[in-house]
């Protein structure tokens, strides 16, 4: 089921005409650098849609996943790069979770692995809070940190999405104890976001690939007429509503049954897997398809298809998710195969995903 079909028509409409506006109005960086534009951030907050999952006693607008695929989608769509799944989906969520007070200062999220140190964090030069989650010898624990009291160093990914170097003064900051299940779910959140993004870049990608294989002739015929090119445009549609239906079935399924579910862990791990695989084939069709003006600057092409690479291997490459289903199937055996797909089961290992060697920070 379409996510657009669990949300109301008038907050769908008001998500992407926000995203639709900012890009008409607002031309992409001259060297593709990401960048948050402070007034688009203020839109995003004055309307209820930075925080749009929070609960209303915590200064969210108290809506659900459905609406949240929504947004991201959007987003994603139009090249808006902006970090609503980092403030809204994980600091927020995180902040709320340990019982922490959240304003409406932006906040991005980050998993400490290192005893002080972490990379790849999104939009952390932006962020005025640095919320962490941390491990030590007895419980997970969560802080939230300002960023003057951290130290920064610009990194980005293949986007040009801000993906910076963190460290922190674990001793002097404050910490909270969250529940032992709260890391999996982070890291299960997070990736979910970024299938979500995913597809909404992907579907993108669709309708440029069929505007332009409409509306170029080669030989004297739209290249809509040759039959490669058909294949590919089929292959690209296929992949993406493969990965669509199976980020859907996952927002269903934890917004049915909740986070803290095997059947949640399982259809998360399935979306990562099947969206990741799309994008191999849907960026590189795509490509094929566009031809060389696809690799222009100019072209916008590379604004959709960056980040969908990017996000790809973002909390957990496709091989981990791969081989944690695999591990899932063959632990469940084949008279439990259709209870895995209808029902779920445990899939052993998500905190792997990001911590093959978690250490004790002491």
């Amino acid at each position: 089921m379409n996510e657009h079909t669990m949300v109301d028509p008038d907050l769908v409409e008001m998500m992407e005409s926000v995203f639709t506006t900012h890009r008409t109005a607002i031309p992409p960086s001259a060297d593709g650098a990401a960048v948050l534009d402070p007034q688009l951030w203020k839109v995003l907050d004055d309307l209820g849609l930075a925080r749009l999952t929070g609960s209303e006693s915590h200064g969210g607008s108290g809506a659900d996943w459905h609406a949240a695929a929504v947004l991201l989608g959007a987003a994603a769509a139009t090249a808006v790069p902006v970090p609503v799944a980092e403030h809204d989906l994980l600091a927020g969520w995180l902040l709320e979770t340990a019982g922490l007070p959240m304003d409406g200062r932006l906040r991005t999220a980050f998993l400490l692995t290192d005893p002080r140190e972490a990379s790849m964090v999104p939009w952390a030069r932006d962020a005025e809070f640095l919320v962490a989650l941390r491990r030590n010898e007895s419980s997970w624990m969560v802080s939230d940190i300002a960023r003057e009291r951290a130290t920064i160093t610009m990194v980005q990914n293949i986007a040009g999405e801000p993906r910076d170097r963190v460290t922190i003064d674990v001793d002097n900051a404050t910490w909270t104890s969250v529940p032992d299940h709260v890391a999996e779910t982070y890291i299960l959140r997070g990736a979910l976001a970024r299938v979500l993004q995913a597809c909404g870049a992907m579907e993108r990608i669709v309708e440029l690939s069929i505007e332009h294989a409409s509306s170029r002739v080669q030989f004297g015929r739209p290249l809509s007429k040759f039959q490669a090119v058909q294949r590919l445009v089929t292959g690209i549609a296929a992949e993406t509503a493969l990965a669509r239906a199976a980020a859907d079935a996952a927002v269903a399924r934890v917004e049915r049954e909740g986070w803290n579910t095997p059947g949640a862990a399982f259809s998360v791990a399935v979306a990562k897997s099947c969206a990741g695989h799309a994008a191999s084939t849907v960026v590189r069709s795509a490509h094929q398809v566009h031809g060389a003006i696809g690799t222009t600057h100019e072209h916008e092409l590379h604004r959709y298809t960056l980040p969908v690479l990017a996000w790809r291997s973002e909390f957990g490459s496709v091989s981990k998710w791969d081989q944690l289903l695999t591990r899932t199937a063959v632990d469940a055996g084949r008279d439990q195969a259709w209870s895995l797909i209808t029902e779920g089961r445990p899939v052993p290992g998500v905190l792997d995903i990001m911590t093959p060697e978690l250490g004790i920070i002491e």
